[in-house]
């Protein structure tokens, strides 16, 4: 039987980066000033009385040790932008598991004419551009068959809902599957009207292991993004 009736961080990390890369700027700055005065020294030494040797080792020192912070620093820089796009798209990705998940449950409303059987009922809407003459309504299982088909009464412009209990025209009883709705709207000239189909359903199933959030209503895989409805 067919019941159709009229349907009623971004800122944190540029600042951190920001700071890194004028620190960066800062180090090369210091580590060119340290070698121009320390060339310079020896160019301008007195050829009498150089620069202790123990000196100049100590000041060369100092210039390894800088130069090996600086090393150090460009490596912090590249560690700290790995760890910030790992972080921002770990983020990213959970947040749309998390907001996947709270569809877990609920019943949703997409454009589509296939629909799984769930409770003893299989429900659409669909919406026709105009006024019609006849609707003819056709149910088919997944393997194309055709298990029901009735005209209906709703012929008006607009919104209709579509409830099929899972009897089929021959009186056999379908309690599970999916099912596709065809309609097929004709006008008093026998032209065929626009017609657009959705389907409703419970979804049972959330998967986010691609990174997008794909929900399953008992077999029926739909993304997340194409819900029109949820209640």
């Amino acid at each position: 039987m067919l019941v159709d009736s009229v349907s009623s961080a971004t800122a944190t990390t540029t600042t951190s980066s920001s700071t890194s890369s004028s620190s960066s700027a800062s180090l090369v700055d210091n580590y060119q000033s340290f070698l121009t005065l320390l060339l310079k020294q020896l160019e301008v030494q007195d050829p009498t009385n150089p620069v202790d040797a123990s000196t100049y080792t100590t000041q060369l020192v100092q210039l390894a040790s800088l130069e090996q912070q600086m090393s150090i620093g460009d490596k912090l820089d590249t560690l700290t932008s790995t760890v910030s796009d790992l972080s921002s798209s770990l983020s990213t990705a959970l947040g749309s598991g998390s907001s996947a998940v709270n569809y877990y449950g609920h019943t949703v409303e997409a454009e589509g004419s296939t629909t799984p059987m769930q409770n003893g009922e299989a429900t659409w809407e669909y919406d026709l551009d105009s006024a019609a003459s006849s609707v003819q309504l056709t149910i088919t299982d997944s393997d194309g068959n055709t298990v029901y088909s009735d005209v209906s009464s709703s012929t008006a412009a607009g919104t209709h809902e579509v409830t099929w209990d899972g009897i089929g025209t021959d009186g056999k009883s379908y309690s599970s599957g999916t099912y596709t709705l065809s309609v097929t709207a004709l006008d008093a000239s026998g032209n065929a009207i626009d017609t657009t189909t959705r389907f409703k359903g419970t979804v049972t199933a959330v998967d986010s292991s691609s990174g997008t959030a794909v929900l399953n209503v008992g077999g029926v895989s739909l993304s997340a993004d194409k819900v029109l409805t949820l209640s």
